[in-house]
């Protein structure tokens, strides 16, 4: 018996007072004969209310909607699709600079190295279980993030700054920061500039929208001096353009700027960082927002490394490591517990990593440390145990 709403009331749509959609009115009614719970349908009156013909009725429409709101069974239901694009197409797409040396840019081999790369190949080797899978395409500041947007890629490799502005606006997600740096400004030391307050009336090279353009304008207004902006897109023709004598100051990460130095410069002892460093500069891999899965699945990926490092798990000694009677290093390795299922991935996710691309401290000397040519410093980037800021979640 459906009956008709009574004097004062209107038949509810799909719409319920929870701003949920959980069952239309006929699926209420159905479930409601199958069970004998209550004839009379759910309305809604004008104010807003809700009558219902069964306490049981009400009962159900409460646990449904606590049901969907907290996400129900949905979530394996509703993985996102990225992953699974990838396992069909057979390899990640990441988006990279490609002319940074120590973080991305091909080596005399005509292959692709660097830090961002790492990242890059430590997601293919935890979804893929290949490091080797991966298609590098060269992005700049301008189109980055519209790369990624427009899914040509899976994943943004390109230390891109983490700001509010474009995690907030650009329907991206900023994941885990593989590098913390800020922006410095370097000239040439035959040019008599010590500090940035020598630099009024200077030319300076920037790339446009980027981070470092925003920072040169902030710390010119700042000392009340003027300058003039040369703006270059390409990477290489910035350095190009500095190096050449067109622009006074190269305004970039100190990583950049110590990367073009040692990397291009036909003499970089004739090129100085100046003192101060502006800004803050988290920079990671960045994935497109209304994949949660895909989020987790990277962010873990990075995080695998710092743990590793912490654990002092290396790519020569992992296989070693797995007799571990540590609890969270047997989980981190896969020979206790499940913690691959709750990101789609096997168990030897993170093994797998390790061994083919190795801990966080191995990435950063061979690229960007004591091992390559730019020799940093570990600094702000070494662990939080040693000072730094690099801090992996718990794996359990």
């Amino acid at each position: 018996m459906t009956g008709r709403a009574p004097a004062g009331f209107v038949r509810a749509g799909r719409s319920n007072p929870f701003g949920l959609n959980i069952l239309d009115l006929t699926d209420w009614q159905n479930t409601a004969d199958e069970y004998g719970w209550g004839t009379q349908p759910l309305y809604e009156n004008n104010f807003g209310h809700t009558s219902m013909g069964s306490h049981k009725m009400r009962l159900l429409l409460f646990a449904a909607a606590a049901f969907i709101a907290t996400g129900g069974l949905s979530r394996e239901a509703g993985a996102g699709p990225t992953v699974d694009a990838i396992k069909q197409r057979g390899k990640v797409i990441c988006g990279a600079n490609g002319a940074r040396p120590g973080f991305s840019g091909l080596d005399s081999k005509g292959e692709w190295q660097g830090l961002d790369v790492d990242t890059c190949r430590a997601v293919a080797a935890a979804v893929l279980g290949d490091a080797n899978k991966v298609q590098l395409v060269k992005t700049t500041t301008a189109t980055r993030f519209t790369a990624l947007q427009t899914s040509e890629i899976d994943v943004l490799t390109a230390n891109a700054t983490w700001t509010l502005s474009r995690d907030a606006e650009l329907g991206i997600d900023f994941v885990a920061p593989t590098f913390y740096d800020g922006q410095g400004f370097m000239v040439n030391k035959n040019s008599g500039v010590k500090s940035v307050k020598d630099l009024n009336g200077a030319t300076v090279c920037v790339l446009p929208g980027s981070t470092s353009e925003k920072i040169a304008a902030d710390v010119f207004k700042a000392n009340k001096l003027e300058y003039k902006p040369v703006v270059i897109e390409d990477k290489n023709e910035l350095n190009t353009a500095f190096f050449g004598g067109r622009c006074d100051v190269h305004v970039q990460a100190t990583s950049g700027l110590s990367s073009a130095r040692a990397t291009v410069a036909a003499k970089p002892d004739d090129y100085i960082i100046l003192p101060g460093v502006y800004g803050k500069d988290p920079m990671g891999p960045v994935v497109r927002q209304g994949d949660a899965q895909w989020r987790d699945v990277v962010a873990w990926a990075v995080y695998a490394m710092m743990a590793a490092e912490e654990f002092g798990i290396t790519s020569a000694n992992v296989d070693e490591k797995k007799n571990t009677d540590d609890a969270e290093i047997a989980r981190l390795l896969g020979t206790k517990g499940e913690l691959g299922k709750g990101l789609g991935l096997d168990n030897e996710w993170a093994y797998r990593i390790i061994k083919q691309v190795g801990n966080y401290g191995e990435v950063f000397d061979r690229n960007v440390g004591a091992g390559s040519p730019l020799k940093l410093e570990r600094g702000i980037n070494g662990l939080w145990t040693n000072g730094g800021l690099l801090y992996a979640p718990p794996f359990n």
